[in-house]
């Protein structure tokens, strides 16, 4: 009984898994930077850090992101938040 409900589990973190994916990678056919992820490179051109700076951002808390693979995801409302004075966090 116990298998079958971590393998209900899996198939429950699978479809989780699945569905972020697709919010991403959906969010990421559009051109140009309107999309609602954006990538470290973008961020930091947008903001125009350095990639230390957006580090510090990130382990500090004030930018929140998602960690995909390799790569890393930020909210463009979450940039807008720290921009406007909040932490983007909520």
């Amino acid at each position: 009984m116990a298998h079958e409900r971590q393998k209900e589990d899996l198939r429950q973190f699978k479809r989780e898994m699945l569905e972020e994916f697709k919010q991403i990678i959906g969010s990421g056919e559009k051109e140009g930077l309107d999309r609602e992820w954006l990538k470290s490179v973008e961020v930091r051109r947008l903001l125009g850090i350095s990639p230390g700076t957006l580090q510090n951002l990130r382990v500090n808390g004030t930018l929140p992101y998602r960690k995909v693979g390799g790569s890393m995801y930020y909210r463009r409302e979450d940039i807008r938040k720290m921009m406007e004075g909040g932490n983007g966090k909520g």
